[in-house]
């Protein structure tokens, strides 16, 4: 079994209970973590405090040079993350690579840059505004991309000066073994970055309450970071959220209706659609209904499930076979409310795994509980609309605002109705995702921002010095 990384050395957790770590697509156990307990927390958290004072100290440029090796190294080990990646959580290997480990090294370095170009002083007339590291952080982070999420939390707050103690999921652990190594070799000083494995109600809920913890930063389901938020508000410590979505593809009559269905459905069925920014409501105009829902079927056949490792599969198996069941219990529970299947379902497309076909529900209306509630799995429902303000209406009506899409003729028609949309990132005519910039929700998608300097803000306390 691994052990814990705390105060710069491998260290044997307080607790003998081990986790299994499953392949998703064999159903074999490849590893075991422990299931850290409350007394490893304590540990971690004593260990973070007691670095922080010298790091929060560290010369900008000395705190962006470790971030910028640590980066490098994990460009160099990409091959070998990614194949962790793709047998741990599933995702297919080009996709492991390109986007759950070398994007990741990528804002890895951009924070190493950060650290050192980010402004930390401004006047404001006879005040001199000074920005200094939070504390000691709390980085609670989810199985879907296990790499990218911790990188998200720990480059940021490493960056400002802050010290972390991060509790991965204990589902899809091992990237974050993976990046304690290299923090280790490239000399990241003791204590300043921990590593604590377990279950969130154990470790997770003990780093929130923590009274050694300044902040708590989490990712994961809507229901679990009210949780979180409950116990830091106890001590009143600063939280940020990146929760859960269910994100509208909003797509205009004027539209390149082809190109938008097609890229919606890669959208919606990425990483097994277990992506929280997914795009799983496709929002057409009724006249275009039909074709819409052709297109999306047909799409739909191209994506290949299977093994991660065979290059022409799209869609790997779902992380767990809890996983799997909630997304069949959601298909199923679509049929029930009336919804029409037009592609995939309940059947299992391999005899072992934790496969889901690409599914694909037309005949959908709004307030159904597919059209609602965030599955994480590759469905995708279509509903129809009669006119603009409709389908603006329809894309705000759920409880989320994290993600979405506009496509238009024109870039000026796309703009105009995204900015009606309350969420925190759109996509006008397929617009790439821009790591740089800042990433997070609405109302019950979450509270704060991630990447870029917008996330390095996150973690930074405001003092004003009247002079």
């Amino acid at each position: 079994m691994r052990q814990l990384y705390i105060g710069g050395s491998w260290t044997a957790s307080a607790s003998d209970e081990p986790i299994e770590v499953v392949n998703p697509a064999t159903e074999e156990i490849i590893d075991r973590v422990p299931a850290g307990s409350p007394d490893d927390v304590e540990s971690a958290a004593s260990a973070a405090r007691k670095a922080f004072p010298a790091w929060s100290e560290t010369a900008p440029a000395e705190r962006g040079k470790l971030l910028a090796d640590a980066a490098e190294l994990l460009r160099r080990r990409a091959d070998a993350i990614a194949t962790t990646i793709a047998t741990d959580m599933g995702s297919p290997l080009g996709f492991a690579l390109k986007v759950q480990t070398l994007m990741p090294a990528g804002v890895l370095a951009s924070y190493g840059q950060l650290a050192e170009s980010h402004p930390r002083e401004s006047r404001v007339g006879n005040s001199l505004v000074v920005k200094e590291p939070v504390g000691v952080v709390a980085a609670i982070t989810p199985w879907n991309y296990p790499l990218h999420q911790i990188i998200c939390k720990v480059g940021p707050a490493l960056a400002a000066g802050c010290t972390v103690v991060l509790k991965p999921s204990e589902v899809a652990p091992l990237a974050a073994y993976a990046l304690a190594e290299i923090f280790h070799e490239v000399g990241l000083p003791p204590g300043v970055f921990n590593l604590v494995s377990g279950r969130g109600p154990v470790v997770g809920e003990a780093m929130a309450a923590h009274p050694e913890v300044d902040m708590i930063s989490f990712t994961g389901s809507t229901a679990a970071g009210r949780r979180v938020a409950s116990l830091g508000a106890e001590s009143v410590k600063r939280v940020a959220l990146e929760l859960g979505g269910k994100s509208a593809n909003v797509i205009l009559p004027d539209a390149d209706l082809e190109a938008a269905v097609k890229v919606g459905v890669a959208n919606c069925f990425v990483n097994a659609g277990q992506t929280c920014s997914a795009w799983t409501r496709m929002i057409v105009h009724r006249d275009q209904y039909d074709d819409a829902v052709r297109l999306a079927v047909e799409a739909a056949a191209k994506y290949t499930v299977g093994d991660p490792f065979d290059e022409s599969t799209r869609i790997g198996p779902l992380v767990s076979q809890v996983q799997r069941d909630r997304v069949i219990r959601f298909i199923n529970r679509g049929q029930e409310e009336g919804a029409r299947l037009v592609a995939g379902g309940t059947d299992r497309p391999h005899e072992r795994g934790y496969f889901v076909e690409p599914t694909v529900f037309a005949g959908v209306e709004s307030g159904m509980t597919i059209e609602q509630e965030e599955i994480f799995g590759p469905v995708l429902s279509l509903i129809p609309y009669t006119t603009e303000d409709k389908a603006v209406e329809i894309a705000n009506n759920t409880r989320y605002g994290l993600a979405g899409a506009v496509w238009a003729a024109t870039e000026e028609r796309a703009v105009a109705v995204a900015r009606r949309l309350r969420t925190g990132q759109v996509a006008i005519n397929g617009g790439k995702f821009n790591p740089l910039a800042p990433f997070g929700g609405y109302k019950q998608s979450g509270v704060g921002r991630e990447l870029g300097e917008y996330g390095l803000e996150e973690f930074l306390e405001v003092k004003s010095l009247q002079l």
